[in-house]
């Protein structure tokens, strides 16, 4: 029996919440637009916010899952040399490894000319880096000893230089002294913020001329396979340990995975930062709901007296106002959801900005809405269940 009253009591304020909110149409859609604004801002946020860790994972993956890198960040200290590198070569977890010296050129070709990253290296660069090229062939280990002025240009670079023609066998000036080009890259995108398309590759003897650097900052080391990762990291670890004994400041040694974990953290807390701040704006719209319904409480005393005065208790009415703030909430966190979804989509198609949709903080983010039409709904819910029935009824 007192189930039954309990349902019907929540069916009735059900009712009548409904009621008063398409009695007053245009004041409730103002009154969820804060909560609207705020589910909407988490889900398009939170979304961006994934999507960008997403695509740096991607683009860490992209570089190779068993690779290697040996960075060095005090070069007089720490002077990688060709004997160095052939102790990382004979490892037994490392199928091989590539030398890099880098340095800013200017190349021109006729009218077109460019300022770009040249890459030093040796043969092994092309497998190392799991590139492929587009149009011709790689270094051989013949340039590099002949210190002969053959590149490779990026995708990117060979458009620039050479508009459509076919740059393969083509002269390029850089600074002044003619190369000729002997193949092309595929194109390989945008990874960690600089465009690996944008380069000319050289014989490393070749480029420690044209760019004035002798120094090897960067090793990239091939592990056989993605199992032996660890142990071949290792391995390359005792080398430098070995060869630069207390020099380990000066150097890292690092895999894709730790670079990952690293990029992972920043993203998380960057999408972390982002949700908090949208959250901020649902505890807004929670305020906007609770000054609302204390206008509608002071609106409606007389109705509040009446009911009272015909035998509603004090739970009807306090149920009754509580209820109106749920639905009231509710029905801003579907807005909010759908608008959400709306703008997240649109942005994925009209920008280059990669959106990965969380049904989890879009639960969440729903959630919250009508935790905080419960929190700030039971203010006023209480205020009118407590008004004394014959003050009500006097009440203009």
């Amino acid at each position: 029996m007192r189930t039954e009253v309990i349902g019907l009591n929540l069916s009735e304020s059900m009712k009548m919440a409904i009621r008063s909110i398409k009695t007053n149409k245009v004041r409730a859609f103002l009154t969820m637009l804060g909560i609207i604004i705020g589910v909407a801002s988490v889900i398009v946020l939170v979304s961006i916010g994934q999507g960008s860790s997403q695509s740096v994972q991607d683009e860490i993956n992209s570089l190779g899952t068993n690779l290697l890198t040996v960075s060095v960040t005090d070069t007089d200290s720490v002077e990688l040399t060709e004997d160095t590198i052939n102790q990382f070569k004979k490892l037994d977890g490392v199928t091989d490894a590539a030398p890099v010296v880098t340095g800013r050129v200017y190349a021109k070709n006729g009218e077109n000319s460019t300022q770009v990253s040249m890459t030093g290296t040796t043969s092994s660069y092309l497998s190392v880096r799991d590139l492929e090229l587009s149009q011709g062939r790689f270094l051989t280990d013949l340039e590099t000893e002949l210190r002969s002025k053959v590149v490779i240009l990026g995708s990117d670079t060979a458009s620039t230089l050479f508009d459509k023609q076919n740059a393969v066998n083509q002269n390029v000036l850089i600074g002044g002294v003619s190369y000729r080009v002997i193949g092309v890259l595929k194109s390989v995108g945008t990874s960690m913020g600089s465009s690996g398309d944008d380069v000319i590759i050289a014989p490393i003897t070749t480029a420690e001329r044209a760019t004035g650097s002798t120094t090897i900052g960067t090793v990239y080391v091939k592990a056989k396979n993605e199992n032996i990762v660890e142990r071949a990291m290792y391995q390359v670890q005792g080398v430098m340990t070995t060869s630069f004994p207390g020099q380990g400041d000066n150097y890292s040694v690092s895999n894709q995975e730790d670079l990952m974990e690293t990029m992972s953290s920043v993203s998380d807390t960057f999408t972390l930062m982002l949700g908090g701040i949208a959250s901020i704006s649902l505890l807004v719209g929670g305020i906007g709901i609770m000054n609302i319904m204390l206008v509608s409480v002071s609106e409606r005393t007389k109705e509040i007296g009446i009911r009272k005065a015909i035998g509603a208790n004090r739970k009807s009415i306090l149920l009754q106002f509580l209820i109106e703030a749920i639905v009231l909430s509710c029905l801003g966190g579907l807005l909010g959801v759908a608008f959400g979804l709306g703008i997240a989509k649109s942005i994925s198609a009209f920008s280059t900005l990669t959106i990965t949709y969380s049904w989890s903080v879009t639960l969440f983010a729903f959630l919250f809405s009508i935790l905080i039409g419960i929190i700030f709904g039971v203010f006023p819910a209480n205020k009118a269940s407590k008004l004394n029935p014959i003050q009500a009824l006097r009440h203009e």
